[in-house]
């Protein structure tokens, strides 16, 4: 999908007929799956084989836009600091900024700037590495989120990769635009919805969920043909309490486990758009089996 959006389209059939153009849109809708897919490598699912793994998930990562290396590690950042004041997405201290504040910062996480995030990180890490490290050493807590990550970010052989793989990327997309000539806004169009979808239904499954309970998450119902399109990651408390459990097993986990669902995926997302929560507002670690 992402050769032909990237490369195929432009090349061959736009010059045809700007009618082509439609085809962007089923391909819009599989934006999270692809997710899916490189959340199955970041987890060294993909293949049993490691290396496959790892191979797929940095290829698949450039048609994402971002270093495989800064998914992954921010990925697994999340399993760890899962549902703490730190990490969560929605979550702010009343003591120390107000809700209009926090508005700001979380409504535009979740409307794009997540994907943003991941597609301008690349950026810095061509600085100067001395420059990098007092950087992160002056500006950056320790005891923070972007503190954690950034320490891990910042080490000579994370640095080498992430600089390949932007390089790989902005080449790439660059190809692209070039292919799409006078047509570039339709590619700038349908990265735009991938940026949204991507921030958009990230949070979903942990938005209002208790604080500090770093293994859960919500089960959130689709239809079977939906779930599976998505790599059954709507299933997200089975895969937070089993994380080496492959997507195609998700199912068989949950029902071994008599999961229950939370809620169903659509209405959880709307309900992400009542906004910022204090710490305060949630419940905090509950000992009951998110599924």
């Amino acid at each position: 999908m992402n050769v032909y959006q990237f490369f195929l389209l432009p090349i061959f059939l736009l010059p045809l007929s700007v009618g082509w153009a439609v085809t962007l849109v089923p391909i819009a809708f599989f934006n999270n799956s692809f997710w899916s897919l490189i959340h199955e490598a970041i987890h060294d699912l993909f293949s049993p084989s490691r290396r496959i793994s790892s191979a797929a998930g940095r290829l698949l990562s450039l048609f994402f836009g971002s270093p495989f290396l800064v998914l992954r590690l921010s990925h697994l950042l999340h399993h760890k600091l899962n549902r703490t004041p730190i990490e969560g997405t929605e979550l702010y201290d009343s003591a120390k900024r107000s809700r209009a504040r926090a508005s700001i910062g979380y409504y535009g996480q979740i409307l794009g700037g997540l994907y943003l995030f991941e597609v301008l990180s690349p950026l810095p890490l061509f600085l100067p590495r001395n420059l990098l490290r007092r950087i992160e050493q002056s500006v950056f807590k320790p005891d923070t989120l972007s503190g954690n990550l950034v320490r891990s970010l910042v080490k000579d052989e994370a640095v080498r990769e992430i600089r390949l793989d932007g390089c790989a990327i902005f080449l790439l997309f660059g190809l692209s635009v070039i292919c799409y000539g006078g047509n570039w806004p339709l590619l700038v169009g349908a990265l735009l919805v991938r940026g949204f979808l991507i921030s958009f239904l990230d949070n979903v499954y942990h938005y209002r969920t208790p604080v500090n309970d770093v293994f859960y998450a919500d089960n959130l119902w689709l239809p079977k043909f939906l779930s599976a399109s998505l790599l059954h990651f709507n299933l997200h408390g089975v895969h937070h309490r089993n994380p080496a459990v492959p997507w195609t097993k998700l199912p068989q986990v949950f029902g071994q486990q008599m999961g229950k669902f939370q809620g169903g995926y659509f209405a959880a997302a709307l309900r992400q758009l009542s906004g910022p929560l204090g710490v305060s507002e949630i419940p905090r670690k509950v000992s009951t089996m998110s599924g």
